[in-house]
């Protein structure tokens, strides 16, 4: 079976529109081209309850998790506390970690910077030679910071484990609505009930009007799939097909 993955965004920032979320974008799009699907983004308060419901929940369900922000030296940096509790162990300081931060603040290394040591109890610290500051794996969840340039390059380091059946996508854009498309996307799928079938609608393009996604991991279903579609599309319909 694909492999199947969770995000779950922590900050007050987001929510109250502060700041602008990056990272779940991102990896949505990086994670589909790695072949994992995405399954289920939620974004919560900086609350330690909440983020241990939200972060059990999560590793239950999906056999990867992403968290996203509050590991910081602040007091709202509270999701190691988070998944912690949503794993049922202490946290505790990680003495590799200590010895970074001592490398790295030198005498003026002090308990607010202590903080970014802390880790849930059983934690596995994944090292790079691009980052400078493990990543913190504890059971299948991932913590991940919440500056979207750290967070994109602690990815990147650990992108290959992650890596499954490609999903192979195929993009037609068109020139007629969604009302006179509906039916040939109606047809296609009783021809070919397995395929992932998009229609999204585009109102301030010049070009087309609506792109439809065609995504197996099957690649001769896709192709099948595509020319059944340019088959049955007026002539005129289609501008332009696309990876």
């Amino acid at each position: 079976m694909p492999r199947t993955a969770g995000i779950v965004l922590v900050g007050n920032e987001i929510l109250s529109g502060k700041i602008e979320d990056q990272n779940a974008a991102y990896l949505c799009r990086e994670l589909r081209h790695l072949g994992v699907e995405v399954r289920r983004i939620v974004v919560i308060p900086d609350e330690v309850d909440v983020i241990a419901r939200e972060v059990g929940l999560a590793s239950a369900t999906f056999d990867v998790v992403f968290t996203s922000g509050g590991v910081g030296p602040t007091h709202d940096d509270v999701t190691i506390e988070g998944v912690a509790r949503a794993m049922g162990v202490a946290v505790v300081r990680h003495p590799a970690l200590v010895a970074i931060l001592e490398h790295y603040y030198g005498t003026s290394l002090n308990e607010a910077n202590l903080k970014m040591a802390e880790v849930p109890q059983g934690t596995e610290l994944l090292t790079h030679e691009t980052v400078r500051f493990p990543t913190i794996l504890m059971r299948n969840v991932y913590i991940l910071p919440g500056v979207p340039e750290i967070f994109r390059r602690k990815f990147d380091a650990l992108r290959e484990r992650f890596r499954d059946d490609p999903i192979h996508l195929k993009n037609v854009f068109v020139r007629i609505g969604e009302g006179a498309l509906a039916e040939h996307l109606n047809a296609l799928l009783r021809d070919f009930p397995a395929l992932a079938l998009g229609s999204y609608p585009e109102f301030s393009n010049p070009d087309y009007r609506v792109k439809v996604t065609l995504e197996s991991r099957d690649q001769s279903y896709v192709e099948a799939a595509l020319a059944k579609l340019l088959d049955r599309l007026p002539a005129d319909a289609v501008v332009r097909v696309g990876a």
